[in-house]
């Protein structure tokens, strides 16, 4: 997670599916933090029950990749283009199909939490 110069926050997520040995990488914006985590739970949701379709549309059917994104779209994601992941994240491993539990998302808020604030502290030492 990471504030953009419009000062939203910018989310990207990048996802291993283990079943077919697949990564996606998405990203979203949000106008607050709090905000930025309700929908990241959402979409953690929405990546782990979908994951099948994704796969069709973004891998088995990669030249069709305008269905992937319109379909990403719906659920407020858009496809994330950039090679490299930022190395200061947070990670999490969830089991394909489960609710994403509540306490799972707990840590994951204070980490980046931690992120979102360390360059505001360094900007205000200036």
């Amino acid at each position: 997670m990471e504030r953009n110069q419009g000062g939203k926050y910018c989310v990207r997520i990048q996802v291993y599916y283990p079943r077919h040995a697949w990564t996606l990488a998405v990203y979203f914006l949000a106008g607050s933090f709090d905000r930025a985590m309700k929908k990241l739970e959402e979409s953690l949701d929405f990546l782990q029950k979908n994951e099948e379709k994704l796969w069709f549309w973004g891998v088995d059917r990669a030249e069709d990749m305008g269905f992937s994104a319109e379909f990403l779209k719906e659920a407020g994601l858009k496809l994330d283009q950039r090679n490299e992941f930022p190395r200061k994240s947070t990670s999490i491993s969830i089991a394909p199909e489960k609710e994403v539990p509540a306490f799972v998302l707990g840590p994951v808020r204070r980490g980046l939490a931690e992120l979102v604030e360390a360059p505001r502290t360094a900007l205000a030492g200036d």
